[in-house]
């Protein structure tokens, strides 16, 4: 796979940046998940996530790359593992984490949660706890888009477990019969839960499936974020240019396991390990150093983002929680039981 520099250093060290606040929040976000955030130098009490967490740790690159070439008025649809996505599009990194605190502040009021953050004002529909279920809303928000003659894209993220589900075929299909503005991602992070994917897809995966309805699309080191970039403005300036939707397969790794409190004892040491040599922010910041970025202009962006983390779980921590009346609101009104009569 080709290795392409960034445009220019700026555009670069911004997407080292957005990387590195990803990073800062997961990690956070992951101490909070098991009682404390000591690390980010406050033992905060009330600073905690009810439950476990699915963290996009190590998959930075994918977020960062596609949504820096997304307009603000692009949407995106997520998954289970969708904090990245959500702070990549541009979503507020303190209400993020008020949302995963069940706080008042948070986007949807603390009823969210992790798995079904969502935040419309910069395009992101949500994240879903089913996999694959993100695929027909953002092909359903795609037509809506062409209905009513709107020239914004719908990027849909989600995971290598999801092409072996229906709602991938059929999101597909549609999507290229009605030509949707519409960019797939699939962030294949080579495990589906605590099964490796390669035991559990045939054939070539997601790229080959989706050429086999006539979709096409690009393959890309998914932690290469200026290789993501690139790859993601190729197919998105077919996806405007009117050559129908397009997919990117991403090749990353998870290198958390499946929910923050997972151990992972099923993966191999070794494995891993390789993994986390191929960081995905170690090597951007490698290939900056090569283009003229000095360690102290990284250490500061790395320091921000870790600043404004610490910023936020304060924040966060301090904010009220729901008002208990809001439990009845923002649901579906099922009749009272009035249809029985």
């Amino acid at each position: 796979m080709s290795r392409p520099a960034p445009a220019t250093l700026e555009r670069g060290l911004a997407l080292y940046r957005t990387m590195t606040r990803i990073r800062a929040f997961e990690n956070a976000a992951e101490e909070a998940s098991k009682g404390g955030v000591a690390a980010f130098g406050a033992s905060l009490a009330q600073a905690r996530v009810r439950g476990p967490l699915h963290l996009s740790t190590g998959q930075e690159a994918v977020a960062a790359g596609v949504c820096a070439q997304l307009a603000p008025a692009d949407l995106i649809t997520s998954t289970h593992r969708g904090h990245g996505h959500t702070l990549a599009k541009g979503a507020s990194l303190a209400r993020t984490l008020a949302e995963l605190f069940g706080r008042a502040s948070g986007f949807n009021g603390g009823k969210g949660g992790s798995m079904h953050i969502a935040d419309f004002s910069v395009g992101m529909l949500g994240a879903n706890g089913v996999v694959a279920a993100g695929i027909p809303i953002a092909v359903g928000a795609a037509h809506a888009l062409r209905i009513r003659s709107r020239p914004e894209i719908v990027a849909c993220f989600f995971g290598d477990g999801a092409i072996n589900r229906g709602p991938f075929l059929e999101g597909l299909n549609w999507a290229r019969i009605h030509d949707l503005r519409l960019l797939f991602v699939c962030e294949d992070n080579r495990w589906s839960a605590t099964t490796a994917s390669e035991a559990m897809t045939a054939g070539e995966g997601a790229l080959a499936r989706a050429r086999g309805i006539g979709l096409d699309g690009a393959a890309v080191d998914g932690n290469d974020v200026f290789a993501v970039f690139a790859a993601a403005g190729e197919l998105l300036a077919r996806v405007r240019q009117g050559e129908g939707p397009q997919l990117l397969h991403a090749i990353t790794y998870r290198v958390k396991g499946h929910v923050s409190v997972d151990p992972a004892a099923y993966r191999n040491g070794e494995e891993v390990s390789r993994a986390l040599e191929d960081d995905p922010i170690q090597a951007a910041a490698a290939r900056l150093r090569e283009l003229g970025a000095g360690a102290a202009q990284l250490d500061a962006i790395r320091g921000e983002a870790e600043a404004e983390v610490a910023a936020a779980l304060s924040a966060a921590a301090a904010a009220p929680w729901p008002d208990p009346l809001a439990a009845y609101t923002d649901v579906q009104d099922s009749g009272a039981g009035r249809w029985l009569g």
